[in-house]
């Protein structure tokens, strides 16, 4: 077990299940979005942590001579910390650990407004090569209405700095976000920021509310009213028609998923799309998880 303090609960992409995960700040800075029950804990609430707790952390980790290859800096947004913090943190991590292969971090487009390409690029040197952008949708109507504090185009400035910076962009899209009445312009949008941007990673999930959707549906001016299964196959199968990307690896695998699709997009957009519209056409023919084996 690793010598970290934690504040509970701590989350991870699943990508990162092998990585030592870094408290850098606990909660999410922005922590407004209506779709999102992940930090609303009051022990959640948003601090960054004390350089020398980290540091402490850090050589407690060395000493116990556990091996570290990767590290993601949790939590919600640790990219909100300035410039010169997130740049003594990698040092620190480079310093203690000086054969890290990457250091990661979730991201929102607005953690990087006050970075320039150039101190992105000096972050990269000291390993930070990967981000996760939770950028949900690319359609402003539906950014509006979870309250997401984004827009297409912040969006899109953020993630061409990332790539002008030479970091990898890891962007989520909620599949059925936009309920039935903004499906569509949901799934055209998003794919119309992918394809202007060429992530090099792309996943979708299905949006869900373990705690309750009252927080999220009552932005919505008619209701809102989350695709069924075949609503949301009917999504994907708009998205991924509109998607025109070269070489982005694409995972829809997560447990929220009834349908597992993984490929490089774009030579596999043809074999997707198939799956997809087997399960749109015949769902009785190909394996779906069954409700009880989705989750978050």
């Amino acid at each position: 077990m690793y010598p970290l303090k934690y504040i509970e609960p701590v989350f991870r992409p699943p990508s990162e299940w092998k990585s030592l995960i870094l408290q850098v700040t606990n909660g999410c800075s922005w922590n407004n979005c209506t779709f999102c029950d992940m930090y609303t804990q009051e022990q959640k609430k948003f601090k960054p942590k004390k350089l020398e707790e980290i540091e402490q952390e850090l050589s407690a980790i060395k000493r116990s001579s556990m091996p570290v290859q990767r590290i993601f800096l949790a939590d919600g947004d640790a990219l909100t910390l300035p410039f010169r913090r997130l740049k003594e943190i990698c040092e620190l991590i480079n310093q203690y650990f000086p054969d890290i292969q990457r250091i990661s971090s979730y991201c929102l487009p607005r953690n990087l407004t006050n970075k320039t390409v150039e101190q992105l690029q000096a972050l990269k040197q000291l390993k930070l090569s990967l981000v996760y952008i939770g950028c949900e949708s690319g359609d402003d109507k539906v950014l509006e209405l979870i309250k997401k504090g984004e827009t297409y185009e912040s969006s899109k400035v953020a993630l061409d700095k990332l790539q002008q910076a030479g970091i990898k962009r890891s962007v989520m899209i909620l599949n059925g976000l936009g309920g039935n009445e903004f499906s569509e312009q949901h799934a055209i949008n998003s794919a119309k920021l992918m394809n202007d941007t060429q992530p090099e990673y792309l996943s979708t999930l299905v949006v869900s509310f373990p705690l309750g959707q009252e927080r999220f549906a009552k932005e919505f001016p008619n209701g809102f009213e989350l695709p069924n299964q075949l609503g949301l196959f009917k999504e994907m199968e708009t998205l991924l028609t509109h998607l025109e990307l070269d070489k982005t690896i694409f995972r829809s695998d997560h447990a929220s998923n009834y349908l597992v699709l993984k490929g490089i997009l774009g030579k596999d957009k043809e074999a997707l799309l198939s799956q997809v519209q087997a399960a749109i056409n015949t769902p009785n023919m190909i394996p779906l998880r069954e409700e009880w084996q989705r989750g978050l």
